[in-house]
């Protein structure tokens, strides 16, 4: 991995671990890019009683092709900053989380 993205991913006990900054309620659930060394995501579920972290996990998995049972907030329920635990090598989730990544950076640059 290449020094830009050690910041947002590594590898945890059970597999890989994300660093996010979660945006709830938004109007759509969307990557942002990188902030502050982790990995922004809009949600577009509200905070309140879970909701925001089960659509966060729900969609991760989706993004990384693993069941939602394989993706769980390990630490930061209740922060916008979370450690997001998922069952799968950090390799692996960098392949696929890299091209979304630029894609949304990209898109960024030219809105």
């Amino acid at each position: 991995m290449d020094a830009i993205h050690w910041a947002w991913l590594r590898e945890g006990r059970h597999g890989a671990t994300l660093l996010v900054a979660a945006q709830p309620g938004a109007k759509t659930t969307a990557w942002v890019g990188l902030h502050d060394g982790a990995l922004r995501i809009r949600i577009a579920a509200p905070a309140l009683d879970g909701r925001g972290n089960a659509a966060l996990c729900a969609w991760l998995a989706d993004a990384l092709h693993v069941a939602r049972r394989d993706v769980w907030i390990e630490r930061g329920e209740k922060s916008r900053r979370k450690q997001v635990a998922v069952r799968m090598p950090a390799a692996q989730a960098l392949a696929f989380l890299r091209p979304l990544l630029e894609q949304a950076q990209a898109q960024r640059v030219s809105d």
